[in-house]
């Protein structure tokens, strides 16, 4: 009994022991914890950054605006004649070749009265005759006869009458076909195989592609910094491509709304389409501009400024853009600032800096061109 007592009193002592040690160490990694999070928290913070060196080159400027392609030929086929459609020979889309045909009325009517036309010529050219031997005329050439008498027989006799239907029936029979008056693509038929079609009305449109005019409109005081044979850019809405071209026209008119017309011309390669909407581009060299990417200027105190680093730590400079374009600036130091400076060679963040304050510690990510 003693003997159960003595042990049960021995594992005791042990396991109090034992969670005294276990407690000891929970304390002891608490703690170092601990001092790991104030460690950290008095760890100056670092800031990773891309950087430029700033130097003097050619800023170009730009001027934007949106413009539309206009086909520069661009025809409304029509018949001149009435009848049913008997052939539609082409589809939308369709490239087509000057002279080919494109559609077909119904030639029966216009055939015989052809037919009947030559028939009355006929008959007129023996009265004609007639009339001249009458008159005592062996000859019929018209460069033997007075020229007024040739006349006032024809017109008697009905010869001049019947050379006219004949002409009209003739003209007639062939403004049955349809005819490209120009190599280009078929687009917007409006008539269908079979049905009538009214002289005059429209049965499709013929387009030819293969150069655009671009059609935009500039303020007046951009105008007086293009010229024609100017070079532009053209990137289509609906396209992620650009198409170089260059000006043809400046109208020399103000429209009411204060803009000015004008227009280029772009090549097609295939992919271009008539209506298009697109964005123009004309850009200008400036010479000897500190140049910089536009996410390298930053408000602070609703002043542009740029961050220059300068033995691992950021300093800010105010600035003054004097030019844009889509993806640059051209800056200047700020002439109101007297602590303003900007100089070849200098180094200058141009991410990352959006939460940056003066005399932040930094480190370089990437030193870009």
């Amino acid at each position: 009994m003693f003997k159960k007592a003595k042990l049960f009193i021995y594992v005791k002592g042990l396991f109090i022991l034992l969670a005294i040690m276990i407690s000891s160490c929970k304390k002891e990694e608490a703690k170092a914890q601990e001092d790991l999070i104030e460690k950290r928290q008095y760890l100056p913070e670092k800031n990773e950054v891309d950087v430029i060196v700033l130097k003097q080159e050619t800023f170009k400027k730009e001027i934007i605006s949106n413009g539309k392609l206009v086909a520069l030929q661009k025809n409304h086929l029509k018949f001149d004649v009435s009848e049913n459609l008997e052939q539609l020979l082409v589809k939308n889309g369709d490239y087509v070749k000057k002279r080919q045909t494109l559609a077909i009325l119904k030639t029966f009517t216009y055939q015989q009265a052809l037919t009947k036309a030559k028939i009355n010529l006929k008959k007129a050219e023996l009265e004609f005759h007639d009339k001249l031997v009458g008159r005592g005329y062996e000859t019929f050439n018209k460069d033997s006869i007075p020229s007024e008498e040739y006349e006032m027989v024809a017109i008697r006799s009905g010869y001049k009458d019947a050379l006219h239907d004949l002409e009209n029936a003739d003209f007639n029979l062939k403004a049955t076909k349809l005819i490209a008056p120009f190599n280009g693509k078929i687009a917007t038929i409006k008539s269908k195989q079979h049905e009538q079609v009214s002289a005059g009305t429209e049965v499709m449109t013929i387009i030819n592609d293969a150069v655009f005019e671009v059609e935009f409109y500039l303020i007046e005081s951009e105008v007086s910094e293009i010229s024609v044979n100017g070079s532009i850019e053209v990137t289509p809405f609906a396209l992620n491509k650009t198409y170089q071209g260059h000006i043809v026209s400046i109208n020399p008119q103000v429209e009411k709304d204060g803009t000015i017309l004008v227009k280029a011309k772009v090549k097609n390669d295939g992919q271009l389409l008539e209506g298009m909407n697109v964005k123009v581009f004309i850009q200008k060299d400036i010479p000897n501009q500190f140049v910089v990417p536009k996410a390298s200027v930053v408000l602070r105190d609703n002043q542009e400024v740029l961050f220059t680093l300068k033995s691992d730590k950021v300093y800010w400079t105010y600035v003054q853009t004097t030019n844009e374009n889509s993806h640059q600036y051209a800056v200047i130091p700020h002439p109101d600032k007297s602590s303003a400076t900007l100089k070849s060679g200098d180094t200058i963040v141009v991410s990352d800096n959006l939460n940056l304050a003066h005399d932040s510690e930094v480190t370089i990510k990437n030193l870009k061109e």
